[in-house]
């Protein structure tokens, strides 16, 4: 295939996506289209920020309805990854992929290799790894024509799946919210609901187990059921967590799970998970908080697989990514803290201290432009 059958277009005015920019967190730097007739191709790259380094991100491979429901979802999620990145103190920027369709029906090699020369004509603006619906196997073949590509399988010089560390991360976010909620930083004992038993919600699922938590679990998939009935027996699996009776909700599959809604029926009193946007509106954060329910912000709590992608690409050892991930228990503990201490809900004190790392580098950069 050439690369002129890879046809790409920019949308010309990306801040205003939304019909809005909030400042720094707010604007959109790029937004590409693209598609490839002979592989199938169909993908969108959203890049958020750069401020604070070159934006970092998965890809989805996803069965949208639509180009706008994927336009949206790569919007979202590429501006929850500068999110990410700054709360966790990164030196890198925010971006997302996704590609439209099935992934079961139309992932080929040539795709992922029209995909890859699609984020190699970026010139490393962005660096892309595997997300729902991709593998490191698929990382790997997307960077047969790329070099912008983070958690390679190992074999391939790669640091592998971020699932494990993003399952980390969201283990130490949950025991700085037990600690909040019951003074101390454990599970154990403790009923937790987990919905997504994928490459994230399984791994968090062991590490429940492991702490002393019972562990309630639910998926849409009858494989990744039965590959916990078979390998973590001791999980129980229901029809849906969002709404039982678990003293922590555990949202892992996909975002907006948490409306004003389904917000009054939850009666865990944490919330804490790896979904992305995981409230489908901002205001959810308040309905959560009257409930007395302590809700960690799902960027702070899901930066694992983010700050393995960093560590890899500093060329750190597995072992030094999985200390960095475990400081996410300071990070939650702290924006908790704050929320305590100022009278606001954690998905404020987060925010306030994302803004304000964004709006220092914008300063500096300001600065050093000359502007």
């Amino acid at each position: 295939m050439s690369q002129s059958s890879l046809h790409v277009t920019e949308e010309p005015a990306a801040e205003s996506i939304f019909g809005r920019s909030d400042g720094p967190t707010g604007s959109y730097e790029r937004v590409i289209h693209a598609h490839d007739r002979a592989s199938g191709l169909k993908a969108i790259v959203a890049i958020h920020s750069t401020l604070l380094g070159p934006a970092l991100g998965g890809t989805r491979f996803y069965p949208y309805a639509n180009e706008a429901a994927a336009l949206a979802d790569v919007l979202r999620l590429s501006r929850g990854m500068t999110f990410k990145a700054a709360a966790a103190g990164l030196e890198v920027g925010g971006g997302k992929a996704v590609i439209l369709g099935d992934p079961d029906a139309i992932k080929t090699p040539k795709l992922l290799e029209a995909y890859g020369r699609l984020v190699e004509s970026l010139g490393g603006m962005f660096i892309t790894g595997g997300d729902v619906g991709t593998t490191s196997e698929d990382v790997d073949v997307i960077g047969r024509t790329t070099h912008h590509v983070l958690t390679r399988t190992r074999g391939s010089g790669g640091s592998g799946d971020s699932g494990p560390l993003t399952a980390l991360g969201v283990f130490h976010a949950m025991r700085a919210a037990a600690l909040h909620a019951w003074g101390e930083p454990t599970l154990a004992g403790r009923r937790v609901g987990v919905e997504g038993l994928g490459k994230v919600g399984y791994h968090l699922a062991s590490r429940l187990l492991a702490d002393g938590a019972e562990v309630l679990a639910s998926d849409i998939s009858d494989k990744a059921r039965e590959r916990v009935r078979t390998t973590l027996p001791d999980v129980t699996i229901v029809e849906r967590v969002l709404d039982a009776d678990v003293e922590v909700y555990a949202p892992c599959a996909l975002g907006g799970t948490i409306t004003t809604s389904s917000a009054a029926t939850i009666r865990a009193r944490v919330v804490c998970g790896a979904a992305n946007n995981q409230l489908a509106t901002p205001d959810v954060g308040d309905v959560l908080a009257a409930q007395g329910i302590t809700w960690i912000p799902d960027y702070v709590a899901s930066g694992g697989g983010l700050i393995q992608g960093v560590v890899e690409r500093e060329g750190g050892a597995a072992d030094e990514a999985g200390r960095r991930v475990e400081n996410i228990f300071e990070t939650a503990g702290t924006i908790l803290g704050l929320a305590s201490q100022d009278g606001i809900t954690p998905g404020s004190a987060a925010y306030n201290l994302v803004s304000a790392r964004l709006r220092a580098a914008a300063a500096t950069s300001c600065s050093r432009d000359g502007r």
